[in-house]
């Protein structure tokens, strides 16, 4: 169904050539001939149609299989986690499809809306954060002439006035945090008045100990500020030291009295070039001819590359200032893998184990679709058993899957290049990563709607999301269905409020008097 090329136009079939020149000459060869632009725009939109149908359905049997708690079998925390493991999700899309996958059991109008392809999964997502089976009709409709974007937008606009007189909501703490491309740390906050007070109170004072403190950036009031003087964002560099700073206090003070403190510890890998530019006197400011040739920038082979563990790369220059002060442990890699053991004698990892097994762990849980961080170190073969202490016998594993090899009867055979192959307790495999099932069919196989190139278009043509308006129209249609019960209960009609009811013998008056006292609105009269 996904022909782009006129019928009789196979693109990549072969041509046989003659083993010696012929005298009759070839065929020529057909050149194929793309559809026209008007055609592959009609495949797309209906395409298009046809993945909201069957997401729809997807999500439908996921909310149905997530009740049911289906991925309890297969010893996963969650559905989520599940899903991430067994259809090849990021782990944030796959907590996004389970949370609209539950909403949409409670929303049938837009569940209905959805499955007819008349919204698309970017609409539902949006859909899903403020609707309630009350408030759900009013919204399907609204949500149709709006783009994906008007909609995104009008669902944070509408959290946030609906929310405005939550009494949660002035206690709501959230931290957003997110990787830059040049692999700087951005991010937002919402604390509580008084959490946000002792923030504060504690920037403030760390900032004041800092031994080279920015002149004039004690309160960071911008260029913005209003005239009323309270500064509607409040930004310093000086402060953002101060954060850095507290950071370091603590896990200092963590470090200091934890039995393994290499927990609480940041760990940088530096590539031994790094070091030899260093020891050699090689600064940021050498010329680049006067330099070591480096390798392919962002290549793990690039004896000069640094970088955060499990985390963004950093400059030369950065490592080379960490390295005046901080704590240096060298880890030898070669094309077998650095192989410590600590024998029999002791049960317990070292710290340059633990290193070892974070660094081929990469701080991860290997069970299969388990990405938890706060992990410990297990014996394959328990050392009660004659389990050695060394790098091959220890494997990274969560508190809850720890706990699971232990207590069902989990098998792990180590394998080499530090990979590891799990088994459930009747000896079936479990993968690392399960690959998908070849399709069955066609994907309008997997729904029942009626599609065609039109159905995903939404009813648009180029207005301006006039917001406030938006929103307003919206909290009013939600009041109607409230004001007109509270009319009933009150013994008033209120559909007879609505029209105008003038008895013939009194018309002419009537109507005039009426005209007079509403000269610009619609009229309705009834005999």
């Amino acid at each position: 169904m996904f022909d782009i090329w006129e019928p009789g136009c196979v693109p990549g079939s072969t041509i046989t050539v003659p083993d010696t020149p012929a005298a009759v000459p070839a065929d020529p060869v057909p050149v194929p001939v793309p559809v026209p632009l008007e055609r592959l725009e009609a495949q797309i939109c209906e395409l298009a149609g046809h993945l909201a149908a069957a997401t729809c359905r997807f999500l439908v049997l996921l909310a149905d299989f997530d009740a049911r708690r289906g991925w309890a079998s297969w010893e996963m925390s969650s559905c989520a986690a599940w899903l991430s493991w067994k259809c090849q999700m990021s782990s944030g899309a796959a907590r996004e499809h389970v949370r609209v996958a539950r909403a949409l059991r409670d929303l049938p109008v837009i569940r209905a809306e959805f499955a007819a392809a008349r919204l698309s999964y970017a609409k539902v997502r949006a859909l899903t954060r403020i609707a309630t089976p009350g408030t759900e009709r009013g919204l399907a409709e609204i949500a149709g002439p709006m783009t994906g974007n008007q909609l995104e937008r009008f669902a944070r606009a509408h959290r946030q006035v609906t929310g405005a007189d939550d009494a949660t909501a002035q206690i709501r703490r959230r931290l957003a945090w997110r990787l830059e491309e040049d692999g700087s740390l951005a991010g937002t906050f919402r604390l509580p008045p008084l959490a946000g007070a002792v923030l504060l109170k504690a920037l403030r004072a760390a900032a004041g100990d800092l031994e080279h403190p920015h002149g004039g950036e004690d309160g960071g009031v911008s260029a913005e500020t209003p005239a009323g003087g309270t500064p509607a964002v409040a930004t310093s560099s000086g402060l953002a030291d101060a954060l850095v700073a507290v950071a370091e206090a603590f896990l200092a003070g963590k470090a200091a009295a934890a039995d393994d403190p290499e927990v609480y510890q940041v760990i940088v890998h530096v590539g031994t070039g790094a070091l030899t530019t260093a020891a050699a006197g090689v600064s940021a400011e050498t010329p680049a001819a006067a330099r070591p040739a480096p390798g392919t920038p962002g290549d793990p082979a690039d004896p000069a590359r640094c970088h955060v563990e499990d985390g963004p790369a950093l400059s030369v220059s950065t490592a080379q200032m960490l390295g005046c002060t901080a704590a240096l442990s060298w880890m030898i890699h070669d094309h077998d893998g650095a192989v410590l053991d600590l024998g029999r004698r002791r049960r317990r990892p070292n710290a340059a184990l633990r290193r070892a097994a974070r660094e081929r762990d990469h701080c991860r849980c290997r069970f299969p679709g388990c990405e938890s961080r706060r992990v410990d170190l297990h014996h394959i073969q328990h050392w009660i058993n004659g389990g050695r202490t060394s790098l091959e016998n220890l494997i990274s594993l969560c508190k809850y899957h720890h706990m699971l090899v232990h207590d069902r009867g989990y098998l792990i055979a180590a394998q080499s290049g530090g990979r590891f192959t799990f088994f459930r307790p009747d000896g079936t495999g479990i993968p690392p990563s399960p690959a998908l099932p070849p399709p069955d069919g066609t994907i309008g196989d997997c729904h029942d709607a009626d599609i065609t190139p039109g159905t995903i278009i939404p009813p648009w043509y180029g207005e301006r999301l006039d917001l406030d308006h938006a929103i307003y129209t919206c909290l009013a249609n939600a009041r109607t269905p409230e004001e007109r019960q509270a009319q009933r209960e009150q013994g008033q009609d209120p559909a007879r409020d609505r029209v105008q009811v003038f008895e013939p013998e009194g018309w002419p008056d009537r109507i005039r008097q009426y005209y007079a006292e509403h000269p610009i609105r619609q009229y309705y009269y009834a005999a």
